[in-house]
């Protein structure tokens, strides 16, 4: 996969399509020649796509940019927040079509806007699971909402059962609720809680900002699945999966 030139003590990277070591990158309104130069030098470090939150019900050409990642092998979703615009209005089966529509394999399911009844959010859940494959995100947007430990696990190991192939944790796209602090500072010991109970490679972190997405490869090594990572930022995570920036250089090395 790097061809340019050959480094000893470089942390192996699983291949795509991969469970584990995930990069999925949020498209908040990308132009099609965008997406285009995106995948030109990218593709081989991106798993899947989120047309973050509800940019895709304005986004012009959307059948058009899907297709552009369509063809590179990349598949996408859209953003939960449009998953609850739908739910929230009572569209529910309309969604479903908008699924088919679009031709999408992937559904993320979240309720981190507007307030639902778990059970509900898995029944969502098991309903879509036999459509798409179902991403389910834990975790609310909003900063005084403070879930604790014990009961992230409950809702993430309960969406799991109900068919998401993955569950996210929240973040947003700024990395300042839901897993972190309003500061950005990673909330430690929820996360390491949380993979008392979990498997890692069943979550995808949300870490837009690069002390977390440090944070998170320390902690779990170069194959940690992360996500909300924007798109000029996709070949500077992967060198930080490598111990190749300055923030991960001696992590890797052979001590």
């Amino acid at each position: 996969m790097y061809d340019n030139f050959k480094l000893t003590q470089i942390p192996s990277r699983t291949l795509k399509p991969r469970q584990d070591g995930f990069t999925m990158v949020m498209d908040k309104g990308l132009s099609i020649r965008e997406v285009e130069d995106l995948l030109d030098v990218a593709s081989d470090y991106i798993d899947i796509v989120k047309l973050g939150w509800a940019t895709s019900y304005v986004t012009p050409k959307l059948k058009e940019k899907l297709a552009v990642y369509k063809a590179a092998g990349i598949p996408t979703y859209f953003g939960g927040t449009l998953f609850e615009a739908f739910i929230v209005r009572n569209q529910f089966e309309e969604y479903r079509k908008i699924l088919d529509k679009f031709d999408m394999p992937f559904a993320e399911v979240s309720d981190g806007s507007v307030d639902m009844n778990h059970d509900q959010k898995c029944e969502y859940i098991r309903t879509l699971a036999k459509q798409v494959t179902v991403l389910s995100e834990v975790g609310s947007k909003d900063v005084e909402k403070i879930i604790p430990p014990y009961k992230w696990i409950q809702l993430m190991q309960s969406e799991l059962d109900a068919g998401a192939w993955k569950v996210i944790g929240e973040a947003r796209e700024g990395g300042n609720v839901g897993l972190f602090r309003s500061s950005g500072e990673v909330r430690s010991g929820l996360v390491e809680e949380i993979l008392t109970q979990i498997p890692s490679e069943k979550i995808i972190w949300e870490a837009p900002q690069r002390d977390q997405q440090v944070w998170f490869i320390k902690l779990l090594g170069s194959n940690v699945n992360l996500g909300n990572i924007a798109p000029h930022e996709v070949i500077p995570v992967e060198t930080l999966r490598l111990g190749i920036r300055s923030d991960t250089f001696d992590y890797f090395l052979d001590k």
